[in-house]
């Protein structure tokens, strides 16, 4: 099925959102199977921007890390346009915040040793650096177990791009790639049509691991809290968005 969730919005993620106790209450859950991380001792985590990869993806990088994977993040962006009418931070400013906030967030995961790789793509021109993208990713992912990456249907043009690259090039190299969603728990309503649950698994984290992605989220100030008093300094990641990013399982697409 699909809802009435975005309706009317030239941008489905600026409109109202799908509530987490709709998405908590989906009998669906049972229906997917369970992702298996077993047997991956290199992981390359590809992010459109910094913490798109902790939000859909934190929980399984733990568990990832603790069992002694080695782990590359490629950050395909800086994220340097999340607030562009900010009054009180510039985007060379938001550049340094965010960096910063990834390597303090891959700690809280247990993941500090991790590789991080700036590509320094253009925030909202991943589409356009799209075959550069898929270059880099693919010289990184030779001899990997496993590619993770946005999911390709996100409705975040950033983020379906950078999920297309990593599918290709983690097709030149061989390696299997993961898909996340990060805004679709936004915009879908549980059951949508316009998500591929035939290839959809589940991530379960335990408590503890669910403890450590809190506090991984909870690092990334400049997108969970307003920087300022002004609209455009408001925080990009309100409570209600947060909600489906730390509940006790991940999803991906395989």
């Amino acid at each position: 099925m699909t809802g009435g969730v975005g309706e009317g919005y030239a941008d489905p993620i600026q409109a109202p959102g799908t509530s987490e106790a709709a998405w908590r209450a989906w009998p669906g859950w049972g229906d997917l199977p369970e992702a298996v991380l077993g047997g991956v001792g290199r992981v390359v985590v590809v992010a459109a921007h910094p913490d798109d990869e902790v939000l859909g993806f934190g929980g399984a990088l733990a568990m990832l890390a603790g069992a002694g994977a080695e782990v590359i993040v490629v950050a395909v962006t800086d994220g340097e346009g999340s607030h562009p009418d900010s009054g009180v931070v510039t985007a060379s400013e938001l550049v340094r915040m965010r960096t910063a906030e990834t390597r303090a967030a891959l700690a809280e995961l247990g993941a500090g040793d991790a590789t991080v790789v700036r590509l320094r793509v253009p925030d909202t021109r991943v589409g356009v650096f799209e075959d550069e993208v898929v270059a880099r990713i693919a010289s990184l992912a030779g001899g990997a177990d496993l590619v993770v990456a946005p999911w390709t249907g996100d409705v975040h043009g950033d983020h379906e791009a950078a999920g297309r690259a990593a599918v290709r090039a983690a097709a030149c190299v061989g390696v299997p790639c993961w898909l996340y969603p990060v805004w679709m728990w936004h915009w879908a309503v549980p059951g949508d049509s316009r998500v591929p649950w035939g290839r959809a698994a589940v991530v379960p984290l335990s408590s503890a691991v669910l403890e450590r992605k809190r506090a991984a989220v909870g690092r990334f100030v400049s997108q969970i809290a307003p920087l300022g008093p002004g609209p455009g300094d408001a925080a990009i990641l309100p409570p209600d968005e947060l909600a489906h990013h730390l509940r006790d399982r991940e999803v991906v697409f395989r």
